[in-house]
């Protein structure tokens, strides 16, 4: 029997021992327990000593016995594969009856170690336990009967799916279990009711038979709790009905006004965790179309309630701190988020987007801003996540402030129902804003500037009108005394800055434009931390709205973020990059006059100096220069060698490291950061752009060869190296292609692997980078006089992209690419892909008619102009296809529109009498457009 196992007394007493001094603060005393913890998890019956301490030593502290159940689970889910049967047969045995302690302590230790053996081995392959829970569910034990739920809560909670799947002897548990969680919604002790709440609730959104075919019940006994004296309970009655309202609203819409009413009252609960649970209500309610009509006519009285949450509470404003000016203060090592870097990305640009960067690789993504989290720094390119965009105010981490909470729940519910409802919501809103903004209390004034920017988006149409007056009273409110009024001001700023810099008349910039600019700066320098974040995010977004238009005000720019570097402490610096990193994206080529170069380089050549490789403020400051030395361009030539070559050397450095950790046993690798990498490679690529030929000399002298480093970098197993290796590839196969073409034999069958017809989530950008590539080497051998080198790999690459444009799945951006590179092969090597003409013509045409002219579209279509003249019947089914994409263009160069003209001429006269028939059967747009540009 398992449960006769006996253990060593030494071993017992030691563990004890250690346990003890667990609870003694002291990194080397810490350090040493975890070794020897470390040591001693390799013995095989280590989980049954930790469950021994757990559950047969009745004197011992209860302290030390639940932290032995805690490494217990700990150690169960790390390392379930290989523990022995006989060692998790003995645990099993021994835990059961632990599960009724009357100590909370150990009893809850208990459930956890219940709960993932339950999730490790699944129900199904422990009935002995499945049963003992379902009996003690019902024990007049109540510390037993609470066990058994807690396990269960624990388990619906964490191994939802495994409950759900799980069937034993052709019955479901869950068939049993739900109406037994449902009857407990009504137990007289609470602990019970809030565990079987949590159990059903974790069934809602995957929808179950079991709990749907009692969903009506479930409903009723939700209602007969709204009342419950217990907050936790009435925190899980508003987390079922909003789970419900998301899965199954027609069950509710029959008691709208009664749940509307309940969940009204629920969000302005004393418990800040009702109130929070309650105010999800109004998120989910207002994120669903379907249900617009339902909501609507309570929008005047849901609107004042969501204001009156977006008011800081006495809590919010202890955690956040006083009005100091605390520009001189330190940062704390946990004020500083860790920042994530996914590698550079080329894309080609669509005619409706705004953002432009050339034919080159497009810079990897600046760190979040603008949604509410400077009020709250999110991102505004991804409104499906209000929960991130609104995820804190201040991006502070003291003592949880920037964790979700009733403040940014309202008001990213307000955001949404902004764009759903517009006027409607606006007409209420009005009054109360006016109210708040002029309001004497501090508070109430703040929470109306946040409710302000929350709508921007949704009701911009409707405030238009009163941003002549709106405008200049958030710029005055960058004046005001409170760190956190001025703070919010710049965000709504932020918020508005597209309607500052639309309007180019000179008074109009000189009315708002002009005064937001130069405000913002001032609050760059502001002397409180949180003012100087979110004035620096809000710039970022305003360089962002200007573009080039920032040009006249560069210098006054440059010295206002050049002297931000004085004055601010680590964690501002990292907005700091983004802000003069974004000033780059947006001025480009701009920046590149001496006077620019001479302000903004010293400071971050101090900072690049001052830092070493592995430290993870350099990461940063590396992603800052890549889009300066873009900018800059040839101006970067005299600071570009020490830069590029310690780009190579932390590469090298880095690679290196990863090879000797990899040669290691798994359990004992520490991989190095791989984000020193991609910023270092990407870095390398803003360069190679930035110079041109200049970096040839670069490459030529690196030392170590940077060429077989990013042959390594393309085959590294990570999904973010391989996607900037492959940018650099392209990027030096337009500035260095002499160099880089006799490393290509080696280079190009990795590259022809990374094309996936239908490539996974992770792995699309390296896919899109790898395509883009692939046209860029094309391109180049093709100007080299060199097609025939090329043509090894055109067949491989070919039956790559054409299911990859074919795939009506594939991501727009990686079908735009994959049609650019089909055609510069056609330019190429036209005589090998004009065959497959029929097979992909419509889709290329589709693929690319909505791109920007720019020499990629136009090496492109050259291409593919050369593909129809080979193989002009290849084009006859697509024709159609063509002419479209054709009159698309606005300003193809001569030479192209030489051969449109010379390709639509043929087709007219090879049809014949046909022509006019053929032409009534296009859209009238192209007739049109024909008929005007090419008298066709």
């Amino acid at each position: 029997m398992a449960a006769a196992w006996q253990p060593q007394e030494a071993g017992v007493a030691e563990l004890v021992q250690l346990f003890k001094d667990s609870q003694t603060p002291g990194k080397e005393t810490q350090m040493r327990i975890a070794e020897r913890l470390e040591a001693m998890s390799k013995a095989p019956e280590y989980p049954n000593y930790l469950v021994f301490i757990l559950t047969q030593l009745p004197n011992e502290d209860s302290s030390v016995r639940s932290i032995a159940g805690l490494i217990l689970k700990n150690f169960l889910h790390q390392s379930n594969e290989t523990i022995a049967p006989a060692s998790m047969e003995y645990v099993k045995v021994a835990i059961l009856p632990a599960l009724g302690y009357s100590d909370q302590m150990l009893r809850r230790a208990t459930t956890q170690v219940v709960a993932m053996i339950m999730g490790i081995v699944g129900p199904e392959n422990w009935v002995d336990g499945l049963q003992k829970l379902m009996e003690l569910m019902a024990s007049s034990n109540l510390d037993e009967a609470e066990g058994a739920f807690s396990a269960f809560a624990k388990i619906c909670e964490d191994f939802t799916r495994k409950m759900e799947e799980c069937e034993i002897n052709g019955t479901k548990p869950l068939d049993i279990l739900v109406p037994k969680f449902l009857e407990a919604t009504q137990h007289p002790d609470v602990r019970i009711r809030i565990h079987a709440l949590n159990c059903l609730n974790q069934f809602v959104s995957s929808g179950p038979s079991a709990l749907q075919d009692h969903i009506d019940t479930f409903i009723s006994a939700l209602f007969k709790r709204a009342a419950d004296e217990n907050p936790y309970v009435r925190r899980f009655v508003c987390q079922a009905l909003v789970l419900i309202l998301g899965y199954r609203p027609e069950k509710l819409v029959s008691e709208m006004p009664n749940v509307v009413d309940y969940m009204l009252y629920s969000t302005q609960d004393k418990n800040d965790e009702v109130a929070l649970e309650a105010c999800e209500f109004w998120l989910q309610f207002a994120e669903l179309p379907d249900l617009a009509d339902q909501l609507r006519p309570y929008l005047p009285r849901v609107a004042p309630v969501l204001l009156k949450g977006m008011v800081y509470n006495e809590i919010d404003l202890l955690m956040l701190g006083g009005d100091e000016d605390d520009a001189a203060v330190p940062d704390k090592a946990e004020d500083i988020k860790p920042q994530h870097y996914g590698g550079k990305s080329h894309r080609n640009e669509r005619v409706e987007d705004a953002a432009t960067n050339g034919g080159g690789s497009a810079g990897p993504s600046k760190q979040s801003r603008g949604g509410i989290e400077a009020a709250t720094q999110g991102d505004d390119d991804d409104d499906d996540d209000d929960e991130e965009d609104y995820d804190s105010d201040e991006d502070d981490d003291d003592d949880g402030v920037a964790d979700w909470n009733l403040r940014k729940c309202s008001a990213a519910a307000l955001d949404v129902m902004a764009v759903q409802f517009e006027q409607d919501i606006l007409e209420i809103l009005l009054p109360l804003l006016k109210e708040r903004l002029f309001s004497q209390d501090w508070l109430q004034r703040e929470a109306g500037i946040l409710a302000l920017g929350a709508i921007a988006e949704g009701c911009i149409a409707g405030v238009e009108p009163h941003l002549p007056t709106l405008i200049p009273l958030l710029v005055s409110t960058l004046n005001d005394p409170k760190p956190l009024v001025r703070s919010i001001a710049c965000w709504t700023l932020g918020r508005y800055s597209s309607w500052c810099v639309a309007d180019k008349s000179p008074e109009h910039q000189r009315q708002f434009f002009l005064p937001a600019m130069e405000g913002l700066l001032r609050m760059v320098l502001d002397n409180n931390k949180r003012v100087q974040e979110a004035g620096c995010s809000a710039f970022a977004t305003l360089e962002e709205e200007a573009g080039p238009d920032l040009a006249p005000y560069l210098e006054p720019v440059l010295k206002t973020l050049v002297f931000a570097f004085e004055k601010y402490q680590q964690k501002n610096l990292m907005i700091l990059y983004d802000a003069i990193g974004t000033l780059a994206d947006s001025v480009g080529s701009a920046l590149n006059r001496q006077e620019y170069v001479e302000i903004l380089m010293p400071p971050l050549i101090t900072k690049w100096q001052g830092l070493d490789d592995s430290d993870a403020d350099l990461i940063p400051l590396l992603e800052c220069l890549s889009s300066v030395t873009i900018a800059v361009g040839p101006g970067f030539y005299p600071y570009s060698p020490p830069v590029f070559q310690r780009c190579i050397g932390i590469v090298h450095n880095t690679l290196v490291a990863f090879q000797q950790e990899i040669q290691r046993p798994v359990e004992e690798q520490e991989l190095p950061e791989r984000t020193f990498i991609i910023v270092s490679l990407d870095l390398l690529s803003g360069l190679t752009q930035g110079l041109g030929s200049g970096v040839r000399e670069l490459v030529a002298q690196s030392n170590p060869s940077l060429l077989p480093l990013l042959g390594m970098c393309i085959t590294h197993p990570d999904h973010p190296v391989r996607q900037s290796a492959y940018a650099l590839l392209g990027d030096l196969a337009i500035s260095a292609f002499d160099l880089l073409r006799p490393t290509l034999p080696q280079i190009m069958p990795e590259l022809v692997a990374q094309i996936e017809p239908e490539p996974k989530m992770d792995t699309v950008s390296v896919c899109n980078n790898a395509a883009w590539s692939a046209g860029e080497i094309a391109l180049q051998y093709g100007e080299a006089q060199q097609g025939a080198e090329l043509q090894q790999w055109v067949a491989p690459l070919i039956q790559r992209l054409i299911p990859v444009l074919l795939n009506p799945k594939s991501h727009k951006s990686l079908s735009e690419n994959a049609a650019v590179t089909i055609g510069r092969l056609g330019l190429v090597c036209p005589q090998l892909v004009a065959p497959h003409l029929e097979v992909f013509i419509e889709s290329w045409c589709q693929a690319l008619w909505d791109i920007k002219d720019n020499d990629e579209k136009d090496s492109a279509f050259k291409g593919l102009c050369e593909m129809i003249q080979l193989n002009p019947n290849g084009a006859a089914k697509g024709f159609v296809y063509f002419c479209n994409a054709v009159v698309r263009w606005t300003t193809p160069s001569q030479q192209l529109n030489d051969m449109f003209i010379k390709i639509l001429t043929g087709f007219r006269d090879m049809s014949g009498e046909n022509w006019e028939v053929q032409k009534r059967q296009f859209p009238p747009v192209i007739v049109q457009r024909l008929h005007d540009r090419y008298g066709l």
